[in-house]
């Protein structure tokens, strides 16, 4: 008998109709003598839709009340989900994340997990019942209830098996796995049998969607076995693994992209030591996300700092740039929100030279330009304009012979 952990996202819950689906899934599971444990988003859009709705009643949306606000949508989800399956004579219960043993820290809207103790689902399980979890929440130790933030249901689903010490966790989408591109884009992606915490942990830091970078670092940092699928088709989907030492890797596994991202600079800054250290901890201070920066050498005494930053925080970051540039007596702030990230990703880039010199000729052959450039041991990035980051992708896809045929 295997604990299986079943995580299923909006889209595989979103209607009457796929709840059922669902539910019969799971009786699959457990008649075949497996135990489970289901995590279940918010129904389709319905996040979105209170989010909506907030905005409609009041342009004030204190964290507290915003969480209370959206986890409604688990809450509803879990009840549906439980009554489903006991239309198929399996006995299940539904647990908010308070209720599942949950402790988050007190940041509402994007709380992080200090501890689960989820002796409550392990009582079910013992009396032979499903237990069934709302993903993406949690009680602080406020004792407030708290939102994981955005793709935090995948967190919830790694963070209770490696708790319960699970068999193996399986994140359900609409997509058949996790693949060498986006599809969309691509349609001779193809989807990857296997694939490392490592390079899947890059992919989704420079742009893949799915599964939520938080639960492949926290998968990564407890080991636990994950298995990424279909909740449409039910076929084998991509296994997340550690990667095997003396195994030969693909040099270039996948190519991702991502255009949520504007290029902000602070220009003409004074060159001196320190500069760089202010600039970044006033904007630590505000919990801004930075990602890539670039430091231009130094002309006559001043240089330019670029970074980007998610789009949702460029007007936040102008203010503090501005009354940086002030203090600094640096010459101005400048924006690029029409920008984007291509990336290359493979394991074997650790002991394969030339990768980033095929990445930069196909890139020039395309006419595509590069304006700022970061690396990991397994990855290369490359910021482009944002109306040619498509014809990156696909130069780039094809370049490394990344397709099906």
């Amino acid at each position: 008998m295997a604990l299986v952990i079943q995580k299923f996202g909006g889209t595989a819950v979103g209607d009457p109709e796929r709840i059922q689906a669902v539910a019969e899934h799971v009786s699959r599971t457990i008649r075949r003598g497996d135990q489970v444990v289901m995590v279940v988003s918010a129904m389709g859009k319905e996040t979105d839709d209170l989010l909506r709705l907030a905005s409609e009643v009041s342009s004030t949306h204190p964290g507290r009340e915003m969480d209370m606000l959206i986890t409604a949508g688990e809450r509803k989800a879990t009840a549906l989900m439980c009554m489903a399956l006991h239309d198929l004579d399996i006995p299940a219960d539904s647990f908010t994340g308070s209720q599942a043993g949950f402790l988050t820290d007190t940041t509402h809207t994007n709380a992080k997990i200090i501890e689960v103790r989820p002796d409550r689902v392990r009582e079910a399980l013992d009396a032979g019942r499903v237990a069934v979890v709302g993903g993406s929440q949690g009680v602080s130790t406020d004792n407030d209830v708290t939102f994981l933030g955005r793709g935090g249901s995948d967190t919830t689903a790694v963070a209770l098996a490696h708790a319960l010490n699970a068999d193996v966790c399986e994140l359900y989408t609409d997509v058949t796995g996790v693949f060498t591109t986006d599809p969309r884009l691509v349609p001779s992606a193809r989807k990857m049998n296997t694939i490392s915490f490592d390079e899947l942990l890059e992919m989704t830091a420079t742009g893949c969607p799915k599964p939520a970078m938080r639960s492949v670092e926290y998968a990564r940092t407890h080991r636990v076995k994950l298995h990424v699928r279909s909740a449409f088709t039910w076929q084998e989907g991509t296994w997340v693994t550690e990667e095997e030492p003396n195994m030969e890797q693909a040099i270039v596994s996948a190519i991702t992209h991502d255009d949520s991202e504007a290029k902000m600079t602070i220009n003409g800054v004074p060159d001196k030591p320190g500069v760089a250290a202010q600039v970044f901890r006033s904007l630590a201070n505000q919990d801004i996300n930075v990602d890539l920066i670039v430091q231009n050498v130094s002309d006559h005494g001043v240089t330019d700092i670029s970074f980007t930053v998610p789009h949702d925080d460029v007007s936040h970051v102008e203010k503090i740039l501005n009354q940086i540039a002030g203090e600094l007596e640096a010459q101005g702030v400048s924006i690029d929100t029409e920008i984007a990230r291509v990336s290359v990703v493979g394991a074997g880039m650790r002991t394969n030279p030339g990768v980033a010199a095929k990445m930069f000729e196909v890139l020039a052959d395309e006419g595509i330009n590069i304006a700022m450039i970061s690396t990991s041991a397994i990855r290369i990035s490359c910021v482009v304009q944002e109306n040619r980051v498509e014809d990156a992708v696909k130069a780039l896809h094809t370049a490394f012979n990344l397709s099906t045929t």
